[in-house]
């Protein structure tokens, strides 16, 4: 009989869902194993494109820098018409990002590099087991979803020709499009498939087009190319809509060529060196059930397929893990009951079906027959291209209300640039303790905490001083205490971020709340990082932040960000006591003895 490994976590696949889920689980010192098919990390990607909120994913993970230094830096997109028999021209120049989106940029970087910087929050070891192929998963009958000691999920492996069965508390199945763990839970992709081909290849061009280095929309009399600069400088990648009738199959890479060239006409295109290629016809599927018993979670391409040019999979993946993996971490750390996991599926599903909506309307647009048939001209396909922006740079998802989301009737009306279940926004602010100019979101890392963000409004006046101390600071300190554990830092579980208005230099710190200072880390020592102001900077200006969030100074309000930055309640000054409630539909308070449990290892 083969022995059993026990483990909290199993995740199949080391792919962008099932890295940036462990990167979750490594923050929260949940044990946990990957196991992966290939021989070793992916060596090639085939995904490429960063959306702004991936890249802000990956800075509040305290890893972005790198990336941003290594990708190219999407700017401006160039849409290209027909032009009777002369071939194409140049229609318009479009900013590839509106400003207020966000302030990160959407960059280009393969898939194998992302995994690579990923890969490095795991630790000099990371638990991956490569070369090992899940064959099959099973939840014990009647599992108790409440029950943190037991491992009601088996499954069983094979590496290097050797049976291997686990005994997990909870199993991501983040193995892909041909996902065994779906397969395994009888799980179907439901969906279709359209008879539009497309083919794909990373090129070296040689070409006189000037627009080679920029992204660009190509539409031309024999089809469409939407055309990707690649990371080096040197290397481009091509989407090419091929004709109708054409075979997937029956796709050769000289093929490609030819019908490249004719798009591009009349401008020379020539292939110094092909890297890659492949051709595919366009489907979008989701599968009809994404766990079983919450105990089983599928996540990124094994619940959710879709075309490849509004650049979503591999970022929608990542963002799948991003979700689960937190509330993993939060519930077998003993710190939330297990019924927030409940909404990852709540969460995901929703953003799954809008993502799938999204990119069969968007594929239409690229689709020559359809333009045609429907009136579509260059500047309408254009402008549409333009209006996606928002969703297609990952900051359209917006949650809906759940236990860790609480929408109110109001809420528009006390922060009406921040919307609750949607990601918060950030502004510049000056840190009060070294007058730093930052963004706020620095302030605030992912570390696994949530984040109680207070705009006090101008703190030399006395009775926003007065609220502060006796309506807010006092209460928050009550809520907090009573949901952190002996023995971690006052800032474990909710941390605190205070935004001032006004000239920071009228107050002294001494004179703000200890609650907005406590007491961390090895030495004792008081944190002054979490106290900001919206005020003038050395060298910076200004970031008239609380008019960024639609703050009325002399109100105030408070904002609850969650450990992955979504916005999860706003309520007044007045109102902090109602925060006592929103925790206690999740959190396990500290004197329950859950924390003993931990996560039984």
């Amino acid at each position: 009989m083969t022995p059993e490994e026990k483990v909290p976590v199993l995740i199949a696949g080391s792919g962008s869902a099932g890295l940036c889920a462990a990167a979750w689980l490594a923050r929260f010192n949940i044990p946990y194993k990957i196991l992966e098919r290939r021989n070793g990390p992916l060596e090639i990607g085939q995904a490429d494109g960063v959306q702004t909120r991936t890249v802000e994913i990956f800075d509040s993970f305290g890893i972005a820098e790198e990336m941003l230094r290594e990708a190219y830096h999407v700017l401006e997109i160039a849409f290209w018409s027909p032009e009777g028999e002369k071939g194409i021209k140049r229609v318009r120049y479009e900013a590839d990002k509106e400003t207020e989106i966000s302030h990160q940029p959407h960059v280009i970087l393969n898939q194998a590099r992302l995994n690579a910087l990923m890969t490095g929050l795991l630790g000099s070891n990371p638990p991956i087991e490569y070369g090992c192929e899940v064959k099959n998963v099973v939840v014990d009958e009647n599992v108790d979803s409440n029950n943190l000691e037991s491992y009601p999920v088996r499954v069983d492996a094979v590496q290097d020709g050797v049976q291997k069965t686990y005994r997990a508390k909870y199993v991501l199945g983040c193995d892909g499009a041909h996902s065994i763990i779906r397969k395994s839970l009888g799980f179907k992709m439901v969906g279709d498939s359209s008879d539009a081909v497309w083919g794909v290849m990373d090129i070296y061009p040689r070409t006189n087009f000037p627009d080679i280095r920029k992204k660009a929309v190509i539409s031309s009399a024999v089809g469409n190319i939407l055309l990707i600069p690649r990371e080096g400088n040197s290397m481009v990648r091509f989407y090419t809509e091929l004709p109708a009738g054409t075979k997937a199959s029956d796709v050769s890479l000289e093929k490609l060529h030819d019908h490249a060239r004719k798009v591009f006409q009349p401008y020379e295109m020539e292939f110094a060196e092909t890297f890659w290629w492949s051709a595919y016809s366009i489907g979008q599927r989701r599968a009809d059930f994404f766990h079983r018993d919450h105990r089983v979670f599928l996540t990124g391409d094994a619940c959710h397929t879709h075309s490849p040019k509004a650049g979503q999979g591999m970022n929608v993946s990542l963002q799948d893990g991003h979700n689960i993996g937190w509330k993993l971490g939060m519930v077998l750390q003993g710190l939330a009951r297990p019924d927030i996991l409940e909404t990852y599926v709540l969460e995901r599903e929703r953003t799954a079906t809008e993502l799938i909506d999204f990119d069969r309307n968007f594929t239409k647009l690229f689709n020559t027959k359809y333009r045609q048939e429907h009136g579509v001209t260059a500047e309408m396909f254009a402008e549409q291209f333009t209006k996606a922006g928002r969703y297609t740079a990952g900051q359209a998802v917006q949650y809906d209300a759940s236990a860790i989301t609480h929408i109110a009737e109001h809420d528009k009306e006390l922060v009406p640039k921040v919307t609750v279940g949607m990601r918060f926004p950030t502004a510049q602010v000056v840190r009060s303790c070294d007058a730093k100019a930052m963004q706020l979101i620095k302030g605030l890392p992912a570390n696994g905490q949530w984040y109680v963000v207070v705009f006090s409004g101008d703190l030399s006046q006395p009775e926003a001083m007065s609220r502060l101390e006796q309506q807010v600071s006092q209460t928050l300190s009550q809520i907090t205490q009573h949901f952190t554990p002996t023995g971690v830092d006052p800032d474990g579980v909710i941390d605190r971020i205070l935004v001032t208005s006004g000239d920071r230099k009228k107050v002294e710190l001494d004179e703000i709340p200890e609650y907005f200072k406590p007491v961390t880390g090895k030495w004792k020592m008081k944190n002054l990082f979490k106290i900001f102001a919206d005020d003038e900077s050395y060298n910076s200006g200004h970031g008239h932040a609380y008019a960024a969030y639609g703050v009325d100074a002399s109100k105030g309000a408070i904002v609850v960000v969650r450990p992955d930055h979504y916005v999860a309640k706003v309520c007044k000054l007045e109102d902090a006591e109602s925060l006592g409630v929103f925790f206690e539909g999740f959190l396990v308070p500290a004197q329950s003895g859950r924390r003993e449990a931990r996560h039984g290892v």
